[in-house]
């Protein structure tokens, strides 16, 4: 038995040792592992392309017309002819003020210009015989002087009487309130019997005009200077000039129609260092109203030859700066310094430290270092779609 355990070592050795001359007297050396080749990477080919420049700003809704219905004249309300919160047409009848007191004065007033004209005629025969009395003498200088004057006064009175009467007109026609604008009118501060004054503080009701409709949103003075001498630079043109705006509602849908950009304003409000800018939508349906919270995308300008590269190719040092890694055409890795304007999706659009032409790396396995060679293949997106193991699940 010892003898056993003993052997059984020197068995597999002399095996082995057997097995390596026969592997030395076939091949002459053993094999040696074939050399690493140089690290792989997906590469994306930069290029140049149209980009439409949008900006994406809260703001809110506002009435593009606003009219606040206020009594002309005194009185109780003798009736409400509408619905609250229904639309109103212009020149519709809202309220009806008592018209008696007016219909009484304005009687006076034609009685009153009646008398006034029915003294003219008299005063005028008389006027003129005196004139003529006085010519040869028949009569006294004072005397058709006197006529005369008693004339003018009646046909001022005549002036007076009409202008009494118009006055009397125009009251009596602003007993019945009447709609100024086209628009939806809200609720009613007064009821039938209510007294009411002529242009009073409080309004009887609000009217507002809601098609179209006013978007107010702010815009930070830093962001319009920025844009101005980008413009001023000839990075960003105006493309053919227009202004389309669209809008996102709170939810964020998108609104179904477009709007367009009615003014900027000229004051920048000291605290909140921005400007206010006002476009205008057409709301047929109804869904935009007052005060409503929505965010606008308006269209600030167009770069003609945009270099967009995607966001995960770019990197950054630990003070911050943006690196981005490039295969040069002798395939090795070079590092470069891009200057990135704004984000637009998953890609940046870059204005300088990279060109047309470069081939971005944005993945890569391992670490690569400048200078080193490396075997750029085209980066593939992946695919959304389930794949066909997992499509029945």
């Amino acid at each position: 038995m010892h003898r056993l355990r003993h052997g059984v070592p020197t068995l597999l050795l002399a095996s082995a040792a057997g097995a390596a001359l026969f592997a030395i007297a076939c091949g002459g050396e053993a094999a040696a592992p074939p050399p690493p080749g140089p690290p792989e990477v997906s590469t994306v080919t930069l290029a140049t392309q149209r980009v439409v420049l949008t900006t994406e700003l809260p703001g809110r809704t506002s009435p593009y017309l606003v009219a606040e219905i206020r009594p002309q004249v005194n009185g109780l309300i003798q009736d409400r002819k509408f619905t609250e919160g229904s639309d109103v047409r212009a020149g519709s009848v809202l309220y009806q003020i008592d018209p008696a007191p007016y219909q009484a004065a304005y009687d006076q007033a034609a009685a009153a210009l009646e008398v006034a004209r029915a003294n003219v005629p008299a005063l005028r025969s008389r006027a003129e015989r005196l004139r003529e009395l006085a010519a040869m003498r028949a009569a006294g200088e004072q005397d058709a002087e006197d006529a005369d004057a008693a004339l003018r006064q009646a046909e001022a009175n005549v002036s007076a009487a009409e202008a009494a009467l118009e006055a009397a007109r125009v009251n009596l026609s602003n007993t019945p309130i009447k709609a100024p604008i086209s628009g939806r009118i809200g609720r009613s501060v007064v009821t039938i019997g209510a007294l009411v004054t002529a242009f009073q503080p409080t309004p009887l009701a609000v009217i507002q005009q809601l098609d179209p409709i006013y978007v107010d949103v702010t815009q930070s003075t830093a962001e319009l200077l920025r844009l101005q001498r980008a413009m001023a630079r000839g990075q960003i043109s105006d493309g053919d000039g227009s202004r389309t705006v669209r809008l996102l509602l709170e939810d964020g849908t998108p609104y179904d129609h477009e709007g367009r950009l009615a003014f900027r304003d000229v004051t920048v409000d000291p605290t909140t260092g921005s400007v206010t800018v006002r476009m205008v939508f057409p709301n047929p349906d109804g869904i935009l109203l007052p005060g409503m919270y929505v965010r606008a995308v308006i269209e600030e300008g167009v770069v003609e030859n945009a270099v967009l590269a995607p966001q995960q190719g770019i990197s950054r040092d630990p003070k911050g700066n943006p690196i981005a890694w490039v295969v040069g055409a002798d395939g090795t890795v070079e590092q470069r310094a891009p200057v990135l304007d704004r984000s637009l999706g998953d890609t940046w659009l870059v204005t300088g430290g990279l060109a047309p032409g470069d081939r971005l790396i944005v993945e890569s396995r391992g670490r690569v270092h400048p200078g080193d060679t490396v075997h750029p293949v085209p980066f593939a997106q992946p695919s959304d779609e389930p794949s066909a193991e997992t499509a029945g699940d």
